[in-house]
C-alpha cells in the first residue's frame, strides 16, 4: 500500500475464450485482511494458552467427542514419561490403575449418553511404575445445537490427601477394636517390691525405641505393661495395634500382619493392609510370639532387620516405622533349643526383656486388687458392698492363683454377679486347688513349706528325667499347670537340666 502497510490479498481469477478463439481473463480481488489478522490473533492465544497449560499445576488433557486423545499438556506428559504422539498412541486405560479401570469406564459411559459433567477418584501410572491418586474432573464443551466438540480433564493430585485419609481409617479401625476389646484391667494396681520394679523398667524403656520382650505366665498382665511402654512413649499419639499370634489360624498369620494384595489367594477379593501398615508410626504388640510358624519368624526378622514388610502376593518391599513389643508365656530359649523358634529372631526381640512377676510374687498386692475389682464390678452391676468376709480374704490370701491375676479378676466378678449381701464372700469351690497327694512323692506341693517345696520337685524332676511337660512330665505328676512348675523352678534356683543326666 502506498502508506507502507501490508493488506492480505485473496484473488479468483477465470479464463474465457470468445467464438474467435480469444482469450480473457475475469478476476476479484478481496481484502482478508482482518480475517488473516483474526486468525493470527487466535494461533497466538491458543500458543498462549498452551504455554499457561502446560504451567499448570494439574495434569490437563483434551479428548474429541468421541474420547480421541488430541493434546495434554506439558506436566501430564512429564508425569506419564510420554512424548505427545506416545500419549496419543496409548489405548484407553493404559495409564490407570488395573483396580480403576471398570468404575471409571462405567463413569465414562453414563457421561457419553448424557454428556455431563462428572469426578472421579482414580490412580494413574507414574513413568516409573508407581502410582498416585488423582481426582480427575472432565467437563464436556458444546456447540451452538448442543453437540459435544470437546471432553476437557484436569486432575489434581489428592496422593497426600488419600494417605491422610487411610491412615486415620487405620486409626479408627484399630481405635474401635481397642475399645471393643475390653483390657484386662484399666490401670496396673499394686504397690509390691516386684511390681515397682517392673514399672522402673517401663519408664526407662518407654522412652527409646528399642524392642521389649515381654516374658510371664497367663494372665499377669503383659499386654497391660506393653499398653503402658506405649503411652509413655513419643509414639503415644499413634496407634497401638495387638496381634494375638497364637489366636490367627495359621495359613493367615501373613496376610493378617503384612497384608495381601487383589488375588494373592482365594477369597482375597481386594488389597487388605495388614497390622504392621496399620501400626504405622505407632507400635505393634504382638502378643504369644512363641506361636508363629517358622516361614513367619523369618518375616518378621526381616521386618526388624529391614523395617520393611511384604504383602502377600507382591515382591514390593513397603517401608514401615513401627516399634515393636513381643511377649510370651512360653521357655523360648526351650523353643530354640527344640528348633521351633529362630535364636536370630530371639536375639532381634530380647534386646530389652520384662519379666512379669506371678501373682503369688507380688501376693502383697492381693488385698489391693480386691478391693479394686470389688468396686470396679460393683459399680457396673450396681453394687455397694460394706464389707469383707474375714474368711474370703483369708482364701484369696493363701491361694495359689495360677491363672494370675486374670484369674482373680474372674473370681470377684464372679462373686460380685452372684451375691445378694452388702458382704462381699467367695466360694472356696470356685477355686481350682492343686492335688493333695502328688504321685511318687511323699508330701504334696500344695500346702507345704518352702524348703520342702524344692525336695519335692526335684524329686518329681529326677523320676521324669529332666522333662517337664507331657504325659511323663514333672508338671503332670505334680498336677499343675507347665507354666506354673517352669516358674518355681526358676524362684528356687533349681537346674533342671542336671537331672537330664540320667537318661540311658
Amino acid at each position: 500500500m502506498p502508506d507502507g502497510s501490508i493488506k492480505h490479498i485473496h484473488s479468483l481469477a477465470h479464463s474465457l475464450r470468445d467464438e474467435d478463439g480469444n482469450e480473457e481473463t475475469v478476476g476479484a480481488i478481496m481484502d482478508i485482511t482482518e480475517r488473516r489478522v483474526a486468525e493470527q490473533r487466535l494461533q497466538q492465544q491458543e500458543m498462549e494458552l498452551r504455554q499457561i497449560l502446560d504451567l499448570a499445576p494439574q495434569l490437563i488433557a483434551v479428548f474429541g467427542p468421541h474420547l480421541e486423545r488430541l493434546y495434554a499438556n506439558r506436566m501430564s506428559l512429564d508425569y506419564f514419561g510420554l512424548t505427545l504422539d506416545e500419549w496419543r498412541d496409548t489405548r484407553p486405560g493404559a495409564v490407570g490403575h488395573p483396580d480403576d479401570t471398570g468404575r471409571l469406564q462405567s463413569q465414562w459411559d453414563r457421561s457419553m449418553s448424557s454428556g455431563s459433567a462428572f469426578e472421579i477418584e482414580v490412580r494413574l501410572r507414574k513413568g516409573d511404575g508407581s502410582y498416585r491418586w488423582f481426582l480427575n474432573r472432565y467437563n464436556p464443551v458444546r456447540d451452538e445445537q448442543g453437540q459435544v466438540l470437546r471432553w476437557y480433564a484436569a486432575c489434581t493430585d489428592i496422593e497426600d490427601r488419600k494417605r491422610a485419609e487411610d491412615r486415620l481409617d487405620r486409626e479408627n479401625a484399630a481405635l474401635r477394636e481397642e475399645l471393643n476389646q475390653a483390657s484386662m484391667f484399666e490401670e496396673i494396681v499394686g504397690s509390691s517390691e516386684p511390681l515397682r520394679k517392673v514399672l522402673s523398667q517401663v519408664s526407662k524403656v518407654a522412652l527409646s525405641d528399642s524392642t521389649v520382650l515381654i516374658l510371664g505366665q497367663t494372665g499377669t498382665g503383659k499386654e497391660l505393661i506393653a499398653r503402658a511402654i506405649h503411652k509413655r512413649s513419643g509414639r503415644a499419639g499413634r496407634s497401638f495395634i495387638g496381634v494375638n499370634c497364637g489366636a490367627i489360624p495359621t495359613s493367615l498369620v501373613a496376610s493378617e500382619l503384612f497384608g495381601h494384595e487383589k488375588g494373592a489367594f482365594t477369597g482375597a477379593t481386594q488389597r487388605r493392609l495388614g497390622r504392621f501398615e496399620a501400626a504405622n508410626g505407632g507400635t505393634i504388640f504382638l502378643d504369644e510370639i512363641g506361636d508363629l510358624p517358622p516361614d513367619i519368624q523369618i518375616a518378621l526378622l526381616r521386618v526388624l532387620q529391614e523395617r520393611e514388610i511384604e504383602r502377600v502376593g507382591s515382591d514390593r518391599p513397603i517401608p514401615v516405622d513401627v516399634r515393636v513389643l513381643a511377649a510370651t508365656h512360653r521357655d523360648l530359649d526351650r523353643l530354640v533349643r527344640e528348633g521351633k523358634f529362630r535364636q536370630d529372631l530371639l536375639y532381634r526381640l530380647n534386646v530389652v526383656p520384662i519379666a512379669m512377676p506371678s501373682l503369688r510374687e507380688r501376693a502383697a498386692d492381693i488385698p489391693i486388687l480386691v478391693e479394686y475389682f470389688i468396686a470396679r464390678f460393683g459399680k457396673k452391676m450396681g453394687k455397694k458392698f460394706q464389707a469383707i468376709e474375714k474368711k474370703t480374704q483369708k482364701i484369696l490370701q493363701d491361694y495359689d492363683w495360677p491363672g494370675n491375676v486374670r484369674e482373680l479378676q474372674n473370681v470377684i466378678e464372679r462373686a460380685v454377679t452372684l451375691s445378694d449381701s452388702d458382704t462381699f464372700a467367695v466360694d472356696e469351690a470356685w477355686l481350682k486347688r492343686e492335688p493333695s497327694e502328688v504321685p511318687h512323692a511323699s508330701v504334696a506341693l500344695n500346702g507345704v513349706l518352702l524348703a520342702r517345696e524344692k525336695e519335692v520337685i526335684e524329686a518329681a524332676l529326677a523320676q521324669s528325667r529332666g522333662r517337664i511337660s507331657g504325659p511323663a512330665g514333672a508338671a503332670t505328676k505334680l498336677g499343675i499347670p507347665d507354666s506354673t512348675l517352669e516358674t518355681k523352678i526358676q524362684r528356687l534356683g533349681i537346674d533342671k537340666y542336671r537331672f537330664k543326666s540320667n537318661v540311658g
